[in-house]
């Protein structure tokens, strides 16, 4: 008995250990956006004419790095110990953020956002490959949806970074979570364990995986795979466009302070956000022992709830009713994110998951990052954030729609080789 019920205690163990990791994955890149005003207001290239578009840029920098390097460290990943990945990830950024706590110039600013670009994507596709790798069919996406919720959870906190900011100092903001960070990557050190019994252990030189090959992909859906990208780029644009200038839009708008600004944007969606993982993780899982394409099904529903939600977000009159789109986009968001990693993994075996995710992430984070400061030179320029917001409600729809066309033909891809 002890025998069949320790792995299913392993597999969630490993989900609550990288929960928290999650969590500072985002608090520390999200507080930048939430502690706008009080960063603006120390560095002169923040300020003037040109103040919203250098902002942008500041934020940018990270997503272009970020993106760049996620494909790197998905390969990486596949081929190495994933645990010591994970916690050599967690430590840099989190001395990155304590870092820029104490940074005066601007210039020292941006190429610290940059480092920490480099050292967040290691992350994602390590951890959510092994998460993967932990959990099959049943527990799958609600596995994955748990870990993301960790996400949402830390995009939350970044709006009380505002307010720490506001109340006390933007700097003791990132002093406190970078010396938390390298903290916990102690923590994982003692605690955290590789999946040992799965292709997804890395390989003795010179031996060959029966899933993957030196140098190839069999087993890929490569048409599939192509398309998931797509699906994933497309709704990243609004989705770095409401991480990134929601608290700005609700400035403008509703002329609110940073904190109440910070508090609206990030607890709202990602309080949603927090709510639809969990949910499109369960309901994913269960559409999809009942049919192949349950996931798929899961995470379109959540990006069709997304489109009016966006229009809504740029054009509602009122700020409950801008809180109540953004609350809905949240939900719809989450239930789309959390299946994303599970739906790769009916497109591509395990050996190429974290690799498969790292492209994943490079396009849609890169769609983020040229987004990003072309709405702050709008903005520059005269046209509202409201009308950027709004027009962002097109591509979800486009991916919505190819979500709908994607269709995968078995459950796991690769898993008969461990039957």
């Amino acid at each position: 008995m002890a025998e069949t019920i320790r792995p299913h205690i392993n597999a969630w163990l490993v989900v609550a250990l990288l929960f928290p990791v999650a969590l500072l994955n985002y608090l520390d890149r999200q507080m930048l956006a939430t502690m706008g005003l009080s960063i603006r207001a120390d560095f002169g290239e923040l300020q003037g004419v040109n103040g919203a578009e250098n902002f942008g840029r500041l934020m940018s920098i990270f997503m272009w790095v970020y993106a760049f390097c996620s494909p790197v460290s998905g390969f990486i990943a596949d081929r190495v110990n994933r645990k010591w990945l994970i916690v050599f990830s967690l430590a840099v950024w989190s001395a990155v953020t304590l870092a820029m706590g104490r940074v005066h110039d601007y210039p020292t600013l941006y190429w610290l956002r940059a480092a920490m670009g480099v050292s967040e994507a290691f992350y994602i596709p390590a951890g959510l490959s092994l998460i993967a790798d932990y959990h099959h069919g049943a527990t799958r996406s609600l596995a994955v949806g748990i870990h993301m919720s960790g996400i949402y959870l830390g995009q939350a906190l970044g709006g009380v970074g505002g307010w720490v900011a506001q109340d006390i100092s933007w700097r003791a903001a990132f002093g406190s979570c970078g010396f938390i960070g390298v903290g916990y990557a102690v923590v994982l050190c003692l605690f955290l364990r590789e999946r040992t019994d799965t292709a997804s252990v890395p390989l003795a030189a010179g031996a060959e995986s029966p899933i993957l090959p030196a140098n190839n992909y069999p087993g890929v859906r490569w048409l599939g795979f192509g398309l998931l990208i797509l699906c994933f780029c497309l709704p990243s644009l609004p989705g770095w466009a409401v991480k990134n200038w929601l608290p700005t839009l609700l400035q403008d708008r509703f002329m609110l302070d940073q904190k109440s600004s910070g508090l609206y944007a990030t607890l709202t969606t990602a309080s949603a956000g927090f709510g639809g993982v969990l949910l499109g993780g369960k309901i994913a899982d269960v559409w999809s022992r009942r049919n192949v394409r349950g996931r798929t099904w899961a995470s379109a529903a959540g990006l069709l709830l997304t489109v009016p939600a966006l229009a809504g977000i740029g054009f509602a009159p009122t700020l409950p009713l801008v809180v109540i789109c953004a609350a809905i986009y949240g939900l719809g968001f989450g239930m789309f994110d959390a299946n994303n990693m599970p739906i790769l993994c009916q497109l591509a075996p395990a050996r190429f998951r974290a690799t498969g995710y790292g492209l994943m992430n490079f396009a849609g984070i890169a769609a983020g990052a040229y987004l990003t400061p072309l709405l702050g030179r709008l903005k520059d320029q005269g046209t509202p954030l409201s009308v950027g917001f709004a027009m962002c409600a097109i591509p979800a729809l486009i991916a919505a729609t190819l979500m709908l066309v994607l269709r995968p033909k078995e459950r796991d891809c690769g898993a008969e080789i461990f039957q």
